[in-house]
């Protein structure tokens, strides 16, 4: 395999010197090994860069190889990974996409045997060679079709895990699972044959009601965000499951973690109320969910609006996002405008307001940055309000 050459001391020498510096930098520089392409090395080294924060255990692994940069973009991030092993358990799970194997090293550690299939030798060899190295030995490698390999093995697994690709990335932000490889809704039943638990991975750009009107026996589903940022949403299906669906919004933090559950289309009642003392933005995670009244419920909050997604309160809660002390509320008109912000350096967050953070900033030269943060909004009346805030850091 031409990777080989890459596990040679000096160029992994070279590729660890080189590891934070700027492509494009170390791409016109001296090729320092002639009989190798510059371009895998250069590769690796972008991929190894990026691998620092967000796959650790691989950066510090030794003789590591790592396929294209923008396979390690898309590839899940430990924590991500680490979460995916606390939801299966039993003795053997099949991944039916495996990739760079990231979910399949987490969930080697919870299974007696894991089955990493992937349909590119090239990547299937460089995944086995690293589970060489970081000493997992009870994950087999197949290379070809995830249908064939199911079918050529003919046994029965306590998962399937499977991450589909979607096939015309040109279709924009609305995509259906039928437009992924493999196309799990038409595959299901056929899967059922060797599990009876599946567990999917999607883009978070997958709306959940349209997931669930393409897929069947859905139990739970998870939206997992790291940072604030919603890196995917996993879906299982267990066999003949036709009872609620519990929803779980994990958002990872450096310090901790947030998780918020409810029971999907619960239909909780909730008070709407004016401005209070402090001030209330769900994580993305919960964002995603939909889960609007169940966390007003929950945390007994009033919302601002019924399409608003901003809560109230008197009293300080604990809360899984972003907690503000209300110091200003005013109506928004080109007066009040004038008097509080014209020319001010503030953060702007838009929610449920008819205009974008841009004109906002250009039409009234604010500039952004700052220690005061500021909500455009609609309150219970329909009417267009501004609240200054300041954050509230939580521990």
């Amino acid at each position: 395999m031409e990777n080989l050459v890459l596990l040679r001391p000096e160029i992994q020498e070279y590729i660890h010197q080189n590891t934070g510096q700027v492509d494009s930098k170390i791409a016109f520089t001296k090729n320092p090994f002639p009989e190798v392409d510059f371009k895998i090395i250069l590769n690796q080294i972008a991929a190894r860069t990026k691998s620092k924060n967000k796959l650790p255990t691989w950066f510090e692994c030794k003789n590591c190889i790592y396929p294209s940069k923008i396979s390690v973009e898309q590839t899940s991030s430990e924590a991500t990974a680490q979460y995916k092993s606390k939801i299966v358990n039993g003795t053997c799970l099949i991944d039916l996409s495996g990739g760079f194997g990231v979910d399949d090293y987490y969930f080697s550690k919870k299974m007696k045997h894991v089955i990493h299939c992937e349909i590119d030798s090239e990547l299937s060899y460089i995944v086995r060679h690293n589970f060489q190295q970081l000493e997992r030995n009870n994950i087999q490698c197949i290379v070809g079709d995830s249908a064939v390999t199911l079918e050529n093995l003919n046994q029965k697994f306590d998962w399937i895990y499977v991450d589909p690709s979607r096939r015309n990335e040109t279709k924009g932000k609305v995509f259906m699972l039928k437009d992924c490889l493999p196309n799990v809704p038409d595959l299901q039943e056929f899967y059922y044959q060797f599990t009876s638990k599946i567990l999917i991975k999607t883009a978070p750009l997958l709306d959940i009601t349209a997931g669930l009107t393409e897929l069947k026996n859905v139990k739970a589903i998870h939206i997992v965000a790291v940072e604030n940022e919603v890196k995917e949403l996993l879906w299982e299906l267990h066999k003949n499951y036709t009872d609620s669906i519990i929803i779980s919004a994990v958002n990872f933090n450096k310090n901790n973690r947030d998780i918020f559950q409810f029971i999907w289309d619960s239909h909780c009642e909730i008070n709407l109320g004016l401005p209070k003392k402090y001030l209330y933005e769900p994580n993305s995670a919960i964002l995603k969910s939909g889960g609007f009244s169940e966390v007003a419920s929950k945390f007994s909050l009033d919302k601002l609006h019924s399409h608003s997604h901003l809560y109230t309160s008197d009293n300080l809660i604990e809360f899984p996002g972003r907690v503000f002390e209300i110091n200003t509320v005013f109506p928004y008109s080109k007066k009040e405008m004038a008097l509080h912000l014209e020319n001010e350096k503030i953060n702007i967050t838009i929610r449920n307001f008819p205009d974008t953070v841009e004109n906002l900033r250009k039409k009234w030269k604010i500039k952004d940055g700052g220690n005061k943060y500021c909500f455009f909004t609609t309150d219970l009346n329909n009417n267009k309000i501004v609240l200054i805030c300041t954050k509230i850091i939580t521990p």
